[in-house]
């Protein structure tokens, strides 16, 4: 049985940023290789917004780092991120599996769920930043 879906949006989850933050360089991103980064302070009060980058040749798409089936992040660190290049992304806690494009659990309790997507834009200098969000 999965747990309750909520944040519904990338932007509910505690400390999502503004659209038109900063995310990252898709220059710095191996094509084929999913990279878990964080935005804020990680402290007593603060949690930070942990959020996935994927990029596919010159295409990037983003999702918050937060397991649809249990709401954990999928790795505790960069290193135990379980992939496939360009075809899924596996929570290392439930073994959820995601495919790459889109977010949706292919294989898991958690099927047909979706991985929070966050929308963004890459800019001709490859600067990966937050869209805005129609849904937001």
């Amino acid at each position: 049985m999965s747990a309750p879906t909520e944040p519904h949006h990338w932007h509910q989850v505690p400390q999502a940023p503004a659209p038109g933050t900063l995310l990252g360089q898709r220059d710095a991103l191996a094509d084929g290789m999913p990279q878990m980064l964080a935005l804020g302070l990680d402290d007593a009060t603060h949690k930070p917004f942990r959020y996935l980058l994927l990029r596919s040749g010159e295409g990037v798409t983003a999702f918050v780092n937060r397991c649809a089936h249990f709401g954990v992040p999928l790795a505790a660190k960069q290193e135990q991120l379980r992939f496939m290049a360009h075809t899924s992304i596996t929570c290392n806690v439930h073994y959820a599996r995601y495919r790459w494009a889109d977010g949706v659990c292919d294989r898991g309790e958690c099927l047909g769920e979706a991985l929070l997507a966050i929308p963004v834009t890459v800019d001709t200098a490859g600067h990966i930043c937050i869209a805005q969000d129609n849904a937001a």
